[in-house]
């Protein structure tokens, strides 16, 4: 199994949430999985695997002033536990292969570090290093002052 080989830490489950007697009367829609800030790639892939096992669900957007939560929800309620165990075994499987990717990367020295992108681009980093700086100095300073008052 990769989590054993790997030493990856189990993933919290989604808390089963009760359903208001309102929610299940009026038959509410739920919330299955938010879209804000996920990469688009991880989306398609989600929306494939709903789509493939025959999950009813539909998608909002985050609206034109990006103010909505974008997500996905389910419309049928028998089929979330179906649905909450196809996304923690793929989101298991997700991490797993991230981790492997980031451990390819380090063992092929690919890996960027702060060191590399320094090498790569010596003026951007230091003018962000020089910023941060000067930040912190105008931060201190006024400390700094009232001692020596």
């Amino acid at each position: 199994m990769i989590r054993g080989a790997l030493n990856l830490p189990r993933l919290p489950s989604v808390k089963k949430r009760k359903r208001s007697r309102f929610a299940k009367l009026s038959g509410m829609a739920i919330l299955l999985f938010r879209l804000r800030h996920v990469p688009e790639d991880e989306a398609e892939e989600v929306r494939q695997l709903l789509t493939d096992e025959g999950i009813a669900f539909y998608e909002t957007s985050a609206g034109n002033w990006r103010i909505s939560m974008p997500a996905i929800w389910l419309s049928d309620d028998s089929q979330l536990d179906q649905a909450r165990e196809l996304l923690d075994r793929y989101q298991e499987a997700r991490l797993a292969k991230a981790r492997m990717e980031y451990e390819a990367r380090i063992r092929d020295g690919s890996h960027e570090t702060l060191w590399k992108k320094f090498l790569r681009e010596p003026v951007k980093v230091s003018f962000y290093l020089g910023a941060a700086l000067l930040v912190l100095y105008l931060s201190v300073q006024v400390f700094l002052s009232l001692g020596s008052s």
